[in-house]
């Protein structure tokens, strides 16, 4: 049982000091102060000034980084290897780590720190990141961060829209769900009756909620009859996070849950802002870097605005449709169960839709033949 909960939002150095004394204390007491471990660091930029070594404080280290950029870099490479030789310790007596996505592991890697996976291919680290221990099933299942801007700017449009979505997921849940995305609706209705009161908007009149492919159509269309009617009164413009089930392409983020190799690939970033582009978004974007550094992920993005006409609400029901299936789609052909039963689903509720479903293998020694012998036709 997890009694307290503590947030350490401080300098990476300071975090390397925290994970050491943790060491010592267990080491002289016997009693393991944390159970739940993680990193958010900006290792995307390590180098830069998004980790700062353990070795020099905050103002040495902002001259070495200005005066000797090298000397810098090799520092921060010797702070991660110690940093991960306390976690390390700390995880061997029950410490739960995971990596947040922020390339915390590849770089500690990189520093040649012990983080590799043993009997592993290269890459493959001992611990997981968050998306393949929490995220990876709820992505795979079709939910992620829709989002909504209402563009009059209107406190009151904004409330009216969190009305229509609580009643719309509501009556999605009055229909009956599967048992494997229950609990997705009944904790986003409960996000949404109580969004308004936590008074999170900054700026734009906006909200993000997660929901599936079924709950994002039917939002849309609910959200672009209210335009037409009056009820809200400009029009809403609805887009999503790119920390979402198809927005991404990042092996060590948002695609690291798909295990048969294609990670590595920009393919699925790609073929959204296509599709989109095709099915009626009125803008989509492609672009590189976003939280886990330049040449580490590709993202996908589009908006559409609804402004109440026949055409928009049609529009929205084609794209949404793409945009979220066609990342299930690619992750239930790396084996996902959740992807592979919502694909199903998708398809039953839209004969014209059809994907190609994986083969799955049901003899382990077959598959560890094929693989053996790929291995040994490489090393020819």
């Amino acid at each position: 049982i997890i009694s307290t909960v503590f947030s350490f939002i401080s300098l990476s150095r300071a975090l390397s000091l925290c994970r050491e004394r943790l060491v010592e204390e267990y080491n002289r007491t016997g009693d393991l102060l944390v159970d739940l471990g993680s990193d958010q660091t900006s290792l995307h930029n390590a180098f830069g000034g998004g980790y700062y070594p353990v070795q020099l404080s905050f103002e040495e280290a902002q001259i070495m980084l200005k005066t000797n950029p090298q000397q810098f870099r090799k520092l921060v490479q010797e702070s991660l290897r110690r940093h991960v030789s306390a976690i390390n310790a700390l995880a061997k007596q029950g410490l739960k780590f995971w990596d947040y996505g922020n390339a915390f592991l590849k770089e500690a890697s990189d520093a040649g720190a012990d983080v590799e996976k043993v009997g592993a291919s290269a890459g493959v680290y001992r611990y997981p990141s968050y998306v393949q221990d929490i995220m990876g099933d709820i992505f795979s299942s079709g939910f992620g961060p829709f989002r909504w801007v209402c563009t009059s700017g209107l406190a009151c449009d904004l409330e009216k829209t969190d009305k229509i979505a609580t009643d719309v997921l509501e009556n999605i849940l009055s229909k009956g769900v599967p048992e494997y995305v229950q609990q997705q609706y009944e904790d986003n209705c409960k996000w949404i009756r109580e969004a308004g009161k936590h008074e999170l908007v900054v700026g734009s009149q906006a909200r993000i909620l997660y929901s599936d492919c079924h709950g994002r159509m039917a939002l849309a269309k609910a959200f672009n009859e209210a335009v037409a009617s009056g009820k809200v009164s400009a029009p809403i413009v609805i887009s999503r996070d790119h920390h979402d089930v198809s927005g991404t392409d990042s092996p060590y983020r948002e695609t690291s849950n798909i295990t048969d190799g294609s990670k590595f690939c920009a393919d699925m970033a790609v073929q959204n802002v296509i599709g989109d582009s095709f099915r009626g978004a009125t803008w989509v974007a492609l672009h590189n870097g976003g939280g886990v550094g330049w040449g580490e992920v590709v993202n996908g993005g589009f908006g559409l605005v609804l402004d109440g006409s026949e055409a928009a609400g049609d529009r929205s029901q084609l794209m949404l449709e793409w945009d979220v299936c066609n990342g299930v789609s690619r992750r239930s052909w790396a084996g996902n169960e959740n992807a592979e039963r919502t694909v199903r689903r998708a398809m039953e509720a839209n004969p014209l839709l059809q994907v190609t479903m994986p083969h799955h293998v049901y003899n382990p020694a077959l598959l560890e033949s094929v693989l053996a012998a790929a291995a040994t036709s490489r090393s020819k």
